[in-house]
């Protein structure tokens, strides 16, 4: 009897350690690809440039990072309410665009060491509206399913508000910003002042609605994979490669 239950003891233990053993890294590695779900509308992040080409700041550091892990970057635009789902179900390997790191994400999902400071902001085109307390009963825009959103829902001002709009894009609702359907978009800085820069007739709000970090979305269980990706982007800031990156898409700000 005590033999067949060591038998079954070990058994169990085998097929466990066999189990929870992460391939992670080495399958990425075995088949030269690394599949990363984006909004290839996320501009400076991940955006599609004239020619149809996605480019970005989080592409450039992407594209580095896999070249360094020997495979290559293969970047697949998804819908970003869904995003975590396509991670989980295999659909990607990774979310690598501009992905904030929130108490929700993180209750579904692994991040990467963070890598970039952002702030949650509000735009308006109003010069009359200075401050969140004459948002009062306004219509507000928010991408659906981003950190913008959380952080809106979970603040003061979405309790001064009329109505959310909830668009599938922070383009859809700049462009509604701007056609006067909308009154304010709530929105992550780094797109937020992009756009800014690039079309006159928007104003930032002075408050910041909260402050947070961006990082790598990554599978829970994939934690071959985490170290991996945290090393490499520690290496390349070491080495100056991350900055001239950096340097590349924000100057020297």
């Amino acid at each position: 009897m005590k033999k067949i239950f060591n038998f079954l003891l070990l058994t169990f233990i085998i097929f466990s350690t066999s189990f929870a053993k992460d391939n992670s890294l080495k399958d990425i590695q075995n088949k030269k690809e690394i599949i990363i779900g984006l909004d290839d509308t996320f501009a400076p992040m991940g955006f599609r440039d004239e020619q149809g080409k996605i480019i970005g700041f989080d592409i450039d550091l992407a594209n580095e990072v896999a070249e360094r892990m020997g495979v290559k970057a293969t970047f697949k635009p998804c819908e970003w309410d869904g995003i975590i789902f396509d991670l989980r179900s295999k659909k990607i390997d990774l979310i690598w665009n501009g992905l904030t790191i929130t108490p929700q994400r993180e209750k579904q999902i692994l991040f990467s060491t963070p890598y970039f400071d952002d702030d949650q902001i509000v735009i308006v085109k109003d010069p009359s509206i200075k401050s969140f307390e004459d948002l009062k009963g306004k219509n507000i825009g928010v991408q659906l399913g981003s950190a913008s959103y959380f952080a809106f829902e979970n603040s003061s001002l979405a309790k001064k508000t009329d109505k959310v709009n909830k668009y599938s894009t922070n383009v859809e609702a700049l462009l509604d910003l701007e056609a006067g359907r909308t009154d304010a978009v709530v929105i992550d800085a780094v797109i937020g002042k992009y756009y800014t820069s690039k079309k006159g007739g928007f104003i930032i709000l002075n408050e910041v609605l909260d402050k947070q970090q961006m990082g790598v979305g990554i599978r829970k269980q994939d934690l071959a994979l985490k170290n991996e990706i945290d090393k490499t982007l520690a290496n390349m800031k070491a080495d100056g490669s991350f900055n001239k990156i950096y340097q590349k898409w924000f100057g020297n700000n």
